[in-house]
């Protein structure tokens, strides 16, 4: 089948999108890639990871616009040209839309060309953008309704082939407000390939960099609600019993400042390195010297129905993951047995369990074990079964 996927972003920037294409082309499908370049000189086709990629040019005002995709039909109107455009151009069969910014424009260009779709929700949009800065601007107050948006997800998942979620509590979520057969509804985690894990190559420089120290690693965006306050507030409490402990930080947003300030204020710059974005493979070298990976997100209905990517990331690399109590990733981290969870935003909490699986080697040993053993089951090959299934 020629499948059509929907990105409203750049690519190869996104790991869910070449996840699901590695393993629909492993099953004979041809996967179009339909996503956006932010700059006017790009490459208009090419293929990688086997994925043949259509790009198309948006503005930056165009794509800012897209907060206002459910309002206002400029945003909507210019990406069904593009889209319209993609689907004549590949003579794709079915379209998977990624989340809903551009769903209506995707699903217009559909309804054009009769065929069907399959919504792709990487997050519980509706819920997550209220945190979001430009949201709760002056500005975006007055224009931007969290819950029109809702609405607006409600309608595109009634009239989809399939829909597509990271985890079962974000199915049951959807199945409390949306009158739909629960078997519309598949489950296709974030998890990592096999190739991100099983070719582990050593860093001298950093094993060599962090040899004398004990690390926790933190993989993603940092911006307030992913809880990074409450690790950077408990270091001090730990280096009392861990005089040698080190946060790494890959990854960056618009409250590094005052994560930075934070750092300074409880002075403990000595004990964090803000590395920023990375590459993938170098993600991985960092994984390789790490002892513990942090997912302490704060607790909203976004985040206790989803997994996030890094704790994944973590295992993989047979380390043992501090989460806070968000209902599916706790449950997740609890089930598998691949480390502790703290309440969250607790930095006495926090920091008990890290000096804990500090002090109890026989403890954290059973936890690397389990991460070996989890990911055997959690990865790529095995997570997208389902999804592959609606294809067949």
């Amino acid at each position: 089948m020629k499948i059509g996927m929907i990105l409203d972003s750049i690519y190869p920037d996104d790991a869910r999108i070449t996840n699901q294409c590695e393993e629909l082309i492993n099953s004979k499908h041809e996967v179009f890639l339909f996503c956006l370049s932010y700059n006017p000189l790009f490459i208009k086709k090419e293929k990688i990871n086997n994925i043949n990629v259509y790009r198309y040019h948006c503005s930056n005002l165009t794509y800012k616009l897209s907060a206002l995709a459910n309002d206002v039909s400029f945003y909507n109107d210019i990406l069904k040209k593009k889209i319209d455009d993609f689907i004549f151009e590949s003579k794709v069969e079915i379209l998977h839309i990624h989340d809903i910014q551009i769903a209506q424009a995707a699903i217009s260009a559909a309804s054009k060309f009769g065929i069907k779709y399959n919504l792709d929700l990487h997050e519980n949009r509706p819920e997550i953008m209220k945190f979001y800065k430009h949201v709760n601007s002056f500005l975006g107050k007055l224009l931007i309704s969290p819950l029109r948006w809702k609405k607006a997800e409600e309608k595109f998942i009634q009239k989809a082939n399939k829909v597509i979620v990271v985890t079962d509590h974000a199915k049951k979520e959807i199945l409390q407000r949306v009158q739909i057969d629960q078997d519309k509804i598949i489950v296709y985690p974030n998890t990592v390939r096999k190739s991100f894990f099983e070719k582990r190559t050593e860093n001298k420089t950093l094993k060599k960099l962090f040899a004398d120290k004990f690390i926790m690693i933190y993989v993603g965006n940092t911006s307030k609600r992913r809880g990074l306050l409450t690790v950077i507030k408990s270091l001090n409490k730990i280096k009392k019993s861990i005089p040698n402990i080190k946060l790494i930080i890959l990854g960056k947003s618009s409250f590094d400042t005052v994560l930075k300030q934070t750092v300074k204020d409880y002075n403990v710059e000595n004990l964090v390195d803000f590395i920023g974005w990375v590459k993938e493979s170098e993600i991985c070298k960092y994984l390789s010297v790490s002892k513990i990976g942090l997912s302490p997100l704060h607790k909203n209905i976004h985040h206790d129905t989803t997994y996030a990517n890094k704790v994944f990331q973590y295992i993989s690399f047979d380390c043992p993951v501090i989460s806070s109590n968000v209902t599916a990733q706790s449950e997740l981290v609890k089930k598998y047995n691949i480390g502790s969870v703290f309440k969250d935003r607790s930095k006495e909490d926090f920091a008990n369990k890290v000096i804990e699986l500090h002090k109890n080697s026989d403890l954290y040993n059973k936890l690397k074990l389990n991460c070996k053993k989890a990911i055997d089951k959690l990865n790529n090959s095995i997570i997208s079964k389902q999804l592959i299934s609606i294809y067949e």
